[in-house]
């Protein structure tokens, strides 16, 4: 009887799956779909040796991983030349002709994510990989699977190897930053940056909440196909997502035409795009027109120019930090740049203000070219009608009234009082944030409400939630589960390592990496009370105002019974190293880092030199002893060859750690 049930839940949710997030046409609620997964996790719990690799179970199925294994293409991923106007695209077209004749095109949305491999064997995924450097990427298989509109089986016994783009949706990605901005956690500048960071998570079950999505843009085959699009519409057939817009052009003009569309469609839809692909659609031609050693020449990407817009300046307004830094914030007349409507944008500071000479009421020129915030190119004053009224940085608080003080070197203006609300709440923000403490479910809206309500008012009192559980589970959007995920997760945190409760104190000048400079010396934070500013000077990298600061948090009586009551609720207040205790290549080495590493983030390279026992700067000095160079490097590489220093690629990067 439950043998017969597991199938017939597998075939409705498969279908349901396929319906929803291939064909894009849901036949079923999100409730309902739950509720037959939950009854099929049930059954198959109850009978493992049922469980298959295709069940829709097993979208999360996978263990979090410690690193990602490397992965040799068995066919080089090419990355694609660019242009940039259709006169280039008619020399393109030109140079093809030069080599045959008779050939057509296809032409493709270039998706705005990031390359996939994905392999079949007996019909069942097998392996999935970045494409890494085009030769070696890594094995995201796990998270893969996640995705589902990627099928886990498919009607095709034989070897297949798919390629394709996968990408968060805008919605999905304006909702994820939301979320992220409440839990005080860095937002992503775009969507491309964002399922980056999603597939290289190394629990599949986070990838699994940030619903990517993928197109399949590619066949990898020998069999008897023999045109691209043909291929696609058979990949579309065994049940993979493919691009309705995809279409096919008899000559160079249509394809013109075709990017002519996609101009005027392209911030309507869903998800993020940032030119077209064009491709010679006739297999038995590619070896004729040929490749050069990084592209193909029968494909390229006609690349969109990045969009300026006009706007207002209708106002200036600030906020403040949880350090108490003021900032000035633009508030924009609502625009709409690249698909998603603007009012707002960062003017960092008084200098950067009066450098542009920007006024309230001016028309600005502002881009938004993958970053979140949008930049103000200029201001246009030759529309200036009088009206503009010059800017003046404000001298008080605009929460608590306080005098401003600039110090003496820095640009920005502080509000000094230590009981102001603004940045008693911004420093429980902080303190609950991935970065810092990252206690789960304790996001920005759940704390400032929290603050209101009066159950917190200061770091300690989230560990004494757990006395308050009745209390919480009568509020709105607090539940008898929620509340108890809550306080699970804060008694979970208790044991963070002390790094990350240094940071979370929100000590002024003390970051993340000085944080953990800090303990790697100091050992445990008792030791903290006795030491100097000289004691703190004699450490690599902390410099006076950093001292300065400690010293003033631990000689002040009411940070010292925070940390006490800390202390009392369990708080680990120790250090563990996860630094090797060998000698290593790194050990006691200087690195610098500069460019983009092909398959490591600059923060998972930052960790493992230190775990190394290395030390990561962000400057080139003459104590500099290597640097580690990705692709596009900026000034820091010629500064490391004018002094000498041995340059490290990326490839002897991966040889050194292993």
């Amino acid at each position: 009887m439950d043998e017969q049930r597991i199938k017939e839940l597998r075939k409705i949710l498969k279908k349901a799956n396929y319906e929803y997030y291939v064909k894009d046409n849901p036949t079923m609620s999100d409730y309902d779909f739950d509720m037959l997964l939950r009854e099929l996790q049930t059954l198959e719990e109850k009978h493992p040796e049922l469980v298959t690799k295709d069940s829709p179970t097993q979208r999360v199925g996978g263990v979090a991983s410690s690193k990602f294994t490397k992965v040799t293409h068995e066919r080089r991923m090419l990355s694609l030349g660019n242009l940039f106007s259709y006169e280039e695209a008619i020399d393109f077209d030109n140079k093809i002709k030069k080599v045959v004749k008779n050939y057509t095109y296809t032409a493709d949305l270039k998706i705005d994510g990031l390359s996939v491999s994905i392999k079949y064997k007996d019909g069942y995924l097998e392996q999935a990989a970045t494409r890494g450097d085009g030769v070696i990427g890594e094995d995201i298989t796990e998270n893969v699977k996640t995705i589902r509109s990627i099928p886990l089986k498919i009607d095709y016994l034989e070897p297949l190897e798919v390629r394709g783009e996968i990408f968060i949706p805008k919605k999905t990605f304006d909702d994820l930053n939301i979320q992220r901005e409440k839990g005080n956690q860095p937002l992503f500048k775009n969507p491309r940056n964002a399922a980056a960071g999603t597939i290289r998570q190394l629990d599949p079950k986070i990838v699994s909440k940030r619903n990517l999505d993928a197109y399949i843009h590619y066949m990898v085959a020998d069999n008897s196909i023999n045109n691209h699009f043909e291929s696609l519409m058979f990949l579309k057939e065994k049940g993979f997502k493919i691009n309705n817009k995809t279409k096919t052009c008899k000559n160079i003009h249509e394809v013109i035409e075709y990017i002519k569309e996609v101009e005027n469609y392209r911030f309507d839809l869903p998800y993020e795009i940032d030119g077209v692909v064009i491709k010679v659609n006739e297999f038995d031609l590619y070896d004729e027109i040929g490749y050069t050693a990084k592209y193909p020449k029968w494909a390229i990407a006609y690349k969109f120019k990045a969009l300026e817009v006009e706007t207002v300046l209708n106002e200036i307004k600030f906020q403040i930090g949880r350090t108490g830094v003021v900032k000035p914030v633009a508030e924009l007349e609502p625009v709409m740049i690249s698909g998603s409507l603007v009012s707002r944008a960062t003017l960092h500071n008084e200098d950067f203000i009066n450098d542009r000479d920007i006024h309230i009421k001016d028309h600005v020129i502002v881009r938004k070219a993958g970053e979140i915030i949008p930049e103000v190119l200029r201001v246009v004053k030759e529309k200036r009608s009088g009206d503009q009224i010059k800017f003046k940085m404000i001298n008080h608080c605009p929460k608590c009234d306080s005098e401003l003080v600039r110090k003496p070197g820095e640009a920005d203006y502080y509000c000094l009082n230590p009981n102001c609300e603004a940045k008693h709440l911004e420093g429980l923000i902080h303190f609950a944030s991935r970065d810092a403490y990252n206690i789960d479910g304790l996001g920005e809206s759940i704390l400032t409400e929290l603050y209101n309500d009066g159950f917190v008012s200061d770091i300690a009192d989230i560990f004494e939630l757990k006395n308050y559980q009745q209390e919480l589970i009568t509020k709105e959007r607090f539940g008898e589960k929620s509340v108890q995920n809550l306080i699970e997760a804060i008694e979970a945190s208790k044991s963070n390592n002390l790094d990350k409760l240094l940071f979370g104190l929100g000590i002024r000048h003390v970051g993340s990496k000085v944080s953990k400079i800090l303990v790697e010396k100091i050992g445990s934070l008792e030791n903290f009370y006795s030491l100097t500013t000289d004691d703190l000077v004699e450490i690599n990298d902390i410099g006076t105002a950093i001292a300065k600061s400690i010293v003033n948090y631990f000689s002040d009586e009411k940070n010292i019974n925070l940390l006490e009551r800390l202390n009392k609720h369990g708080v680990n207040m120790l250090y563990e190293s996860s630094k090797t205790t060998e000698l290593t290549f790194f050990t006691d080495k200087t690195v610098v880092i500069t460019g983009t590493l092909a398959n490591y983030s600059r923060k998972e390279a930052k960790e493992i030199i230190e775990n190394m026992g290395g030390n990561v700067s962000s400057s080139v000095s003459k104590k500099t002893d290597y640097i580690l160079l990705g692709e596009n490097p900026g000034s820091k590489y010629q500064k490391g060859l004018d002094l000498g220093i041995e340059i490290i690629n990326e490839s002897k990067f991966s040889e050194t750690i292993k």
